[in-house]
């Protein structure tokens, strides 16, 4: 059984009955866990193992896991500054803010490994622009050489623990002030201007093998009617054809508001997947992830299917493990030294 399309969430700590039929479906093809999920890394561990014992190729499992208020798993791992904080120390010490990021990013993907998650919805690389309180601190920072910098250095970092990157929001969400959560943005600039500011972090990482990439709900008229996650113009004629990705393309969540002008939720999937993703986000909602399940049933991509076997993160040996590592001292060593307050909690036990 290959990897279905489309990506579902679970209600708990463990997988319920009618979760693991839907999840043995074939248009499932992975698992986004969530806060609720999670109480230790323990119990995460065989919560993931669970998943991943359910087919074969294993599906994938992912989690939001950037640091600062966008952390998913916090109990018994390091919390994590949010990306601002890299940013603020860039313009005095760039070489210790590169350093720190690298580590930063080594250390989530190592943590989430131990656990047998796949991959992290992360680096964020949009441009903060002070306007968009979604993004705000969840940005590397104003400049969009600086974001590049950092953002390259946090998804090397995690290459070197065995996990894909995934960049977001595609092709920038810094300058809208609406939350696609709750509304539609609409982002009103030229191309040339989102091209040569909010585009440069995903140019450079995608030069340097970024693995995936998740679209914004938003709209940009001067380009095209469509949300860019659901237009085969940002998609594939500047996403895959201008900028040459080869990596997955991941819908936003489907359940976000923004997502409502692309019709009911099959449609909305149909939509996105015909736009250009290999994948689609389902999430809280089980009537609608079932309805989007049963409609893609025949769904077959063998391309999109190719590149999500290479979302499989690599190395992992469990929680225990990983506390044996020089590497995992050093790297918190490293973040606590300059992190103020209680930004960074320490797990040591």
């Amino acid at each position: 059984m290959s990897h279905g399309p489309v990506m579902l969430d679970l209600r708990g700590t463990e997988i319920l009955p009618d979760e693991r039929e839907m999840l043995q479906h074939p248009a499932a093809g992975g698992v986004i866990l969530f806060a609720r999920n999670y109480e230790s890394p323990q119990q995460a561990y065989r919560l993931v193992q669970s998943i991943h014992e359910l087919r074969r190729p294993n599906l994938l499992v992912a989690v939001d896991q950037e640091g600062g208020r966008v952390q998913r798993f916090r109990e018994g791992l390091t919390r994590l500054p949010p990306a601002a904080w890299y940013g603020e120390r860039f313009g005095h010490a760039s070489a210790d803010a590169r350093r720190a990021a690298q580590e930063a990013g080594w250390l989530m993907a190592a943590e989430l490994r131990a656990l047998g998650v796949d991959f992290s919805f992360a680096p964020v690389l949009d441009v903060e622009r002070g306007v968009s309180q979604v993004i705000g601190d969840r940005s590397f920072g104003r400049a969009a050489e600086h974001v590049a910098e950092l953002a390259l250095a946090w998804a090397r970092g995690a290459r070197e623990a065995g996990m894909p990157s995934v960049g977001k929001h595609f092709p920038g969400h810094g300058a809208v002030a609406a939350d696609s959560h709750h509304e539609l943005p609409i982002d009103e600039r030229e191309f040339d201007d989102i091209w040569f500011e909010d585009l440069a972090p995903f140019r450079r990482l995608v030069d340097n093998g970024l693995e995936g990439i998740m679209p914004a709900h938003v709209i940009y008229p001067r380009v095209d009617e469509r949300p860019a996650g659901f237009s085969a113009i940002w998609l594939q004629r500047i996403l895959r054809t201008r900028l040459g990705f080869q990596g997955v393309i991941f819908s936003d969540d489907l359940s976000m508001a923004a997502a409502v002008v692309a019709g009911g939720y099959t449609e909305r999937a149909r939509a996105a997947l015909t736009a250009g993703c290999d994948m689609v986000l389902v999430c809280n909602n089980p009537e609608a992830a079932a309805e989007v399940l049963a409609s893609l049933s025949d769904y077959s991509d063998p391309v999109a299917q190719s590149r999500l076997v290479r979302l499989h993160g690599k190395h992992g040996h469990g929680p225990a493990r990983l506390r044996e590592d020089p590497r995992w001292h050093r790297a918190v060593a490293l973040l606590a030294d300059d992190t103020p307050g209680d930004t960074l909690a320490l797990n040591l036990d």
